[in-house]
């Protein structure tokens, strides 16, 4: 009995329980004593991980026209399985006809399951999908540990049909870690399978 009791422990630590994402089991395993390796942390506590992902796009020329503010919602509802807020305009500009309280764009904010899953499908599916992709640049942080990519079509995500797309739209990924310099969430992405230009 005691045999089948631990045997059963020995198979609920290998294997991801139901519902945890494969990137947050492969973080906890791998990346978590790499990184205390690398950098020398005293506490699990200290290693850097992914706090949020926001995800952007700009309706600056559709601001007027409510059908296809409608498509792109719904394009960046199926993308990220988060229904996306409007972001409006703060004040007027009138050189961009832009007037203020004006939904000007789209915002969704990624945390836990959510933000594993999108994190994972975007290293492994979405980027690959790329045009002549030879990989992201490593100098796209901004001196706090946080990491900007430009994404310049939506096309490159698998829930998007092609012949339903009304505009190839881009959209700004910002990815939020914990880390306290760019050299830690580098080597944190990269654990986690950011395919960096080499």
């Amino acid at each position: 009995m005691a045999e089948k009791k631990t045997a059963a422990k020995a198979a609920k630590t290998e294997a991801p329980a139901a519902g945890i994402n494969r990137v947050k089991a492969y973080y906890a395993k791998e990346v978590v004593p790499a990184l205390m390796k690398k950098f020398g942390y005293k506490s699990v506590m200290q290693v850097p991980r992914i706090e949020k992902i926001v995800i952007n796009t700009g309706l600056g020329d559709i601001k007027d026209n409510q059908k296809s503010m409608q498509i792109t919602e719904n394009e960046l509802k199926l993308i990220t399985g988060q229904k996306p807020i409007y972001r409006k305009a703060t004040k007027s500009v009138a050189n961009f006809k832009v007037r203020e309280g004006m939904n000007i764009g789209l915002k969704v904010t990624l945390r836990g399951n959510r933000m594993y899953d999108f994190f994972d499908k975007l290293v492994s599916i979405a980027l690959p999908r790329v045009r002549d992709f030879r990989g992201v640049s490593e100098k796209a942080f901004d001196g706090r540990g946080n990491y900007a990519l430009g994404l310049k079509e939506q096309l490159i995500f698998p829930e998007i049909t092609y012949d339903q797309v009304e505009k190839i739209r881009g959209m700004d990924v910002c990815i939020v870690t914990t880390a306290a310099t760019d050299e830690e969430a580098r080597e944190l992405l990269r654990l986690l399978g950011m395919p960096f230009k080499k």
